[in-house]
Formats: C-alpha cells, sequence, structure tokens
C-alpha cells in the first residue's frame, strides 16, 4: 500500500511539473507574509513583504516580535525580542518549470535583533545583527492566497516559520 501511494504521488508531481508553470511574483508586483516561526526563544510572530524585481527575484523586508520566560539562576525573567530584517529570494519555478500555483524559493537575509530584559537580569542578552539563509515554498489555493512554510539558519527563525501569503 505504501509503495502505491508512494508511486501515485511521483507520477502526479511528474505530471504537475510538465504542466504550465508562472512566475510566483511579477516583476512589479507584491505580496505580504505572516505567521508564525520557531525559536530557541519562544515563538515568534511575525509579517513580511515581497517585492519582484526580476522575473526570479524578490527583495523584501520583514518585522517580527517574540516574547519568553527564561529560569536563570531559579529566577524566572520575562524577555522580547524585536527583529526588522530584509532578505533576497530566488525563485526556482522558471528554471525547475514548476506549476503556477506552486513557488519554491531560497535566498540570504540580514536582521537586527533588540531583545529587551528586566534591568536586574544577570545574563547575555543583547542587541544583535543576524544573517542568515533560508529555503521555502508556497501553496497558492487561488491566485491571491496560500500557505508559505520556510526553514532557515544564523538568524532569529533558525527553525524556521509557517504562514499565510497575500498577494496584492
Amino acid at each position: 500500500m505504501k509503495r502505491l501511494l508512494l508511486l501515485i504521488t511521483v507520477v502526479l508531481l511528474f505530471i504537475s511539473t510538465s504542466a504550465f508553470s508562472q512566475n510566483p511574483l511579477s516583476v512589479g508586483r507584491s505580496q505580504i507574509n505572516l505567521g508564525v516561526g520557531l525559536s530557541e526563544w519562544g515563538v515568534p510572530f511575525y509579517i513580511g513583504f515581497d517585492y519582484g524585481i526580476h522575473p526570479d527575484i524578490t527583495i523584501g523586508g520583514e518585522l517580527s516580535f517574540r516574547a519568553y520566560r527564561e529560569d536563570y539562576e531559579n529566577i524566572y525573567y520575562n524577555h522580547g525580542v524585536i527583529g526588522i530584517s530584509g532578505n533576497g529570494n530566488y525563485h526556482f519555478n522558471t528554471l525547475l518549470q514548476i506549476p503556477q500555483n506552486w513557488d519554491f524559493y531560497a535566498g540570504l537575509n540580514l536582521g537586527f535583533y533588540v531583545w529587551t530584559s528586566p534591568t536586574d537580569y544577570p545574563g547575555d542578552q543583547a542587541s544583535i545583527i543576524g544573517i542568515g539563509g533560508q529555503i521555502g515554498g508556497r501553496y497558492f489555493f487561488t491566485d491571491r492566497f496560500g500557505l508559505n512554510l520556510e526553514l532557515g539558519s544564523g538568524n532569529a527563525f533558525s527553525g524556521g516559520k509557517f504562514g499565510v501569503t497575500i498577494k496584492l
């Protein structure tokens, strides 16, 4: 049964990749992304913006926030982190002839993360600049609305993030 399901999945993927493809975000168009992320420091919430500058390249920005509680030597401290970052992504749809309702991309990001901790906190939480990479994908249910899953490293979303995308 598992082999049959795998065979059907492979055949459907092969058929769908040979279908009509289109750029994920046309030049001059934009989209908004929002959702939740994975992190060592609480659950981040994010909102981002992407803008098409080339048929296969987008640039964008993102704002994130997370709050978490830490047990440091049996004393609990509440922290907050605000992140502001920019990113650039290459979209593989044209290169790989991926159908228009899918969007696969990879890129780099640069961000600044402001940590807020109580004044009596003895630990080391300083504001930092983060450089990272990401790889992700979107599935669009309609021409304007889709789901987004992204895995990253080297930044505040090192575990990844999940959310929705709305094309404007």
